[in-house]
């Protein structure tokens, strides 16, 4: 099942989500302070395309919380707002709230990334 709803989330708004946290990435990169903000981007970026399968669990310590508040304000918000709204949109059919739903682990990655890490689900749906 996580293969297939991969498939089904990249072309349903994967695709979008992804291409923002690579372009915000690449914005990240282009300054020296900014590249390990970047690197962790492009680190999240895979998740964002297939997200299925995969749990992401918050940690961290005070560098990461201080690396979240500066990511928060710059990257952070419009990438939590976008995921939520396509999130909310995809949830308003029966057949989008598992799509929906990783909308919003998406969302709640975009306000913390640092510290997080991406673990295989051992979940078998």
């Amino acid at each position: 099942m996580g293969c297939l709803g991969n498939v089904i989330w990249f072309l349903c708004g994967g695709l979008w989500q992804g291409l923002a946290w690579t372009i915000s990435g690449i914005f990240w990169r282009i300054t020296i302070i900014g590249i390990p903000i970047g690197r962790q981007c492009f680190k999240f970026t895979a998740l964002t395309f297939f997200p299925f399968g995969k749990e992401i669990q918050y940690g961290g310590n005070a560098i990461s919380t201080l690396a979240n508040l500066v990511w928060l304000i710059i990257s952070g918000i419009p990438l939590a707002i976008t995921a939520c709204i396509n999130g909310i949109l995809l949830c308003c059919t029966i057949i989008g709230i598992p799509f929906g739903m990783q909308c919003f682990k998406i969302a709640k990655l975009a306000l913390m990334p640092f510290g997080a890490t991406v673990m295989k689900s051992d979940r078998r749906d």
